[in-house]
């Protein structure tokens, strides 16, 4: 599917790329990444930038542009298409007392720690690169250059956080920007059930997309995104100016 270029002035941002640094996708290769610093993004901008393959950390932007790399593709949901597995019903009927808030991204004690809880359990159970953040890291990455559209969902389930979902509403989707969740609630499938949440919440707000943003094939990390099907396929990254050729990707059924 073909989406329309942005014609309207884009803020002005500070124009970047980063000293190349090991991938954490593909064992062997290197990552140089090219950046956007935007203090005053728009909806329709980051819409534009996000349909065009481009990821949001707080007020950066940004894609890989690795030396003869090709690997990351952007990749979508298919929203009024969307159709529940088995596994999935599962996770929605696991969660049915889990309580559910969604409020302008924050930052709290309980926001650092479970963020460090789970990626010291990532880091045991599937060795992730790991190293407690900060709160001003936190800030920077999560809660900075939320505008209007930036959204945290927060899960709670026995009077505490056990998920933190970010997101961002677009003009035509939401992207998913970051989860994570407590370990010892893996029984309720957060990861699996933030995104049908994200689903639901799209089909409310009338939304026919769902940017899951990248998929490498063979990479562990994206197992899960194949299991939201239909889906579609971005290859490269147009400029805003230029039409994002959107494709149907059915190799990623599984």
């Amino acid at each position: 599917m073909n989406d329309t270029r942005f014609t309207e002035t884009p803020p002005q941002s500070t124009d970047f790329c980063m000293l190349d640094y090991e991938c954490a996708y593909i064992e062997g290769r290197s990552v140089r990444m090219s950046y956007k610093h935007i203090e005053q993004a728009t909806q329709s901008y980051n819409t534009a930038l996000i349909n065009r393959g481009w990821r949001r950390f707080g007020c950066y932007y940004f894609h890989p542009i690795c030396n003869g790399c090709n690997e990351c593709k952007s990749v979508r949901i298919d929203v009024n298409n969307f159709k529940l597995r088995k596994s999935q019903k599962k996770a929605i009927k696991r969660n049915r007392e889990t309580e559910i808030i969604i409020q302008k991204p924050t930052i709290s004690q309980a926001h650092i720690d479970l963020y460090n809880r789970y990626h010291a359990f990532k880091h045991k159970q599937d060795n992730w690169s790991h190293r407690n953040i900060s709160p001003r890291e936190y800030r920077e990455n999560f809660v900075e250059g939320a505008h209007d559209f930036g959204k945290e969902v927060l899960y709670i389930k026995d009077g505490k956080l056990i998920g933190v979902d970010l997101i961002d509403i677009l003009d035509d989707g939401i992207s998913s920007i970051y989860c994570y969740y407590d370990p010892d609630y893996l029984n309720l499938s957060l990861g699996t059930y933030s995104l049908l949440y994200q689903v639901e919440l799209a089909k409310v707000l009338e939304l026919p997309w769902i940017y899951l943003g990248y998929w490498v094939d063979g990479c562990k990390a994206f197992s899960y995104k194949p299991k939201f099907q239909p889906q579609e396929i971005l290859d490269g990254f147009p400029k805003v100016d230029e039409i994002s050729d959107w494709k149907t990707f059915e190799t990623l059924e599984k």
